[in-house]
């Protein structure tokens, strides 16, 4: 096998979630162009039929499941539509999560909770379907879509990193109880444009606080990100598990200030 023949993925399955667009939709166009069918879902069957297609376009099969993946019955309910649509299911890429940044005291343990919810417990709803599908075949991979926010501190990121530490910790963990067939592994994302940062990107002196302050001077591109979860999903990465990968452009402190201020007494 040549090195490059070590990224094809031929006739695997995967199911990616957040796949309406950005990362997600990066994703399931880049492991269709190495060679798999794949299942998306997010909340926007629009969105989901735009990504449908360019996975067709590169020769390969796409079964759109439109769903609100908070509900952790839907979250699960992929990992069976994959088999029903394709017959097997070989590689997860959980990557649906996300938190509005808030000061601390106004984020509530409800809100807490609620961003626990959305960054691991529909992985974990995922990825426990998805085990006895993947051992019924040759086993397979699982790549969290982490943050960089889960391994620095900045203020209004509470909520939103304390979720993606866990759901990082939960992927060493994952890793160790599913081994040695099933690998888990995760990408900590940075600053990348995606429609998240759609109003970032209007505004050039934030964006130009974001590159300055990143190593490699600019944000990340959905495909760079998506190239790093085909790297873990397919025999080139097959030694890896429990393994996070950072691609970041080198960050070691967060890139936006979001200007909070210090506490006072009356706070």
């Amino acid at each position: 096998m040549g090195i490059l023949d070590a990224f094809r993925i031929d006739d695997r399955v995967a199911v990616v979630t957040g796949a309406g667009r950005g990362i997600g939709a990066a994703t399931a166009v880049a492991l269709a162009e190495a060679g798999a069918d794949v299942v998306i879902s997010a909340r926007h069957r629009d969105q989901l039929e735009k990504v449908a297609e360019e996975v067709r376009a590169v020769g390969r099969r796409a079964h759109v499941v439109p769903a609100d993946l908070s509900d952790l019955d839907a979250a699960a309910g992929l990992a069976d539509a994959a088999v029903e649509a394709f017959g097997r299911l070989d590689i997860v890429v959980n990557n649906v999560g996300g938190s509005i940044p808030n000061a601390l005291m106004d984020t509530d343990p409800g809100y807490l909770a609620d961003a626990f919810h959305f960054n691991v417990n529909t992985a974990h709803a995922l990825t426990r379907a998805a085990v006895p599908h993947l051992l019924a075949g040759e086993g397979g991979s699982i790549v969290n879509i982490s943050s960089v926010i889960g391994r620095v501190a900045g203020r209004g990121y509470l909520a939103y990193g304390t979720a993606k530490a866990a759901l990082t910790h939960y992927t060493r963990l994952a890793a160790t109880d599913l081994s040695p067939r099933v690998r888990v592994n995760a990408v900590a994302v940075g600053s990348v444009l995606t429609s998240a940062l759609e109003y970032v990107a209007s505004d050039e002196a934030i964006m130009g606080q974001m590159e300055s302050s990143t190593p490699l001077g600019r944000v990340g591109r959905p495909e760079e990100i998506a190239a790093a979860v085909l790297y873990l999903s397919s025999p080139a990465g097959a030694y890896l598990t429990g393994k996070i990968l950072e691609v970041d452009g080198g960050l070691q402190v967060p890139n936006l200030d979001l200007g909070l201020p210090d506490l006072t007494p009356e706070a």
